[in-house]
């Protein structure tokens, strides 16, 4: 491809990208495939600061190999370069505790290579999950994922136009794991189906539907200041009651409880003890919401610890 070519695809990603301004420190996860070598260049031609955090997981014999691309690359392309090592072993949720693993040794402001084909993905798995309104939106654009308007197809068109070698991870085809199963089955089905490409429609829901949480999330902060008062989440609409029930339980007692979002059936447990049904409720973790003097509140069985 030639130089004002590449120049001219580069601008028209960009422009589908949300990269902070130009000068901005930003650590980026490249592990070393085409969609995170491609969120390294495109977040330095945009103007950042780069470093490129690479993690080897330690499942491969090739893994340490890896790294040396990504350095490579972050090298060629000006970017500073960190190595990480995890140690996993093969097993039950692999897919998962190699996230929880890779994120535990990233910087919290991380940027990762999810494109748009993620987001449709993503969509899916939550929605076969059961999964409500905020799984549903996905994830949000932004600093931390800078490249969901660019599809997977264009990374790698991108990474062969600058000749950049990437990893292929043989993982990303084990049918064990339901994303790939719906990367390779499930959404060429529905793309069949529908006789069209349905990846750039889910990512259009899943944006849609990002501006009603948080239109959701506006109200219920505004209705229910206080999730732990009694009253206030009786006397709203059981779409907001369950809203400030859920974010109290994720983020206002994080302290207390160090675990995923509630189930639906726990908000409705918890809700049965706002409305007087019950004084007190179990949730998973071995954790008890109790309602006493018109609040909620939570503790932790074993230690006594109370919220």
């Amino acid at each position: 491809m030639q130089d004002r070519q590449l120049d001219t695809t580069v601008k028209d990603l960009l422009q589908r990208c949300t990269f902070p301004e130009p000068g901005t420190t930003l650590n980026c996860a490249v592990s070393g495939g085409a969609d995170s070598l491609a969120l390294m260049v495109l977040a330095i031609s945009s103007g950042c600061e780069v470093t490129a955090f690479h993690v080897d997981h330690g499942l491969r014999d090739a893994s340490a190999e890896e790294a040396g691309i990504v350095e490579a690359a972050a090298r060629r392309f000006g970017a500073s370069f960190v190595a990480k090592r995890v140690e996993l072993s093969d097993g039950p949720n692999l897919e998962a505790r190699a996230r929880d693993a890779r994120f535990s040794v990233l910087p919290a402001d991380v940027a990762t290579g999810h494109t748009m084909d993620d987001q449709a993905e993503t969509v899916l798995c939550n929605l076969l999950r059961g999964s409500g309104l905020d799984g549903l939106s996905a994830m949000r654009a932004g600093r931390r994922h800078p490249i969901l308007g660019v599809r997977r197809f264009e990374t790698v068109a991108l990474c062969e136009a600058f000749e950049i070698t990437w990893v292929t991870d043989p993982s990303n085809a084990d049918p064990r794991h339901m994303r790939n199963r719906i990367r390779h089955e499930l959404l060429p089905l529905c793309s069949e189906i529908a006789r069209r490409d349905v990846v750039p429609i889910l990512a259009r829901e899943s944006y849609l539907l990002r501006d009603d949480s948080d239109l959701l999330d506006e109200l219920c902060v505004r209705s229910i200041p206080d999730p732990t008062d009694v009253n206030a989440v009786r006397a709203a609409p059981l779409s907001l009651a369950r809203r400030a029930i859920r974010s109290w339980l994720t983020d206002d007692v994080s302290d207390i409880i160090d675990r995923h979002p509630p189930s639906l059936a726990e908000v409705t447990r918890v809700l049965e003890v706002v409305s007087g049904k019950f004084v007190g409720t179990e949730i998973a973790g071995g954790h008890r919401v109790y309602r006493k003097d018109g609040r909620l509140g939570v503790r932790r069985e074993l230690s006594g610890k109370v919220g």
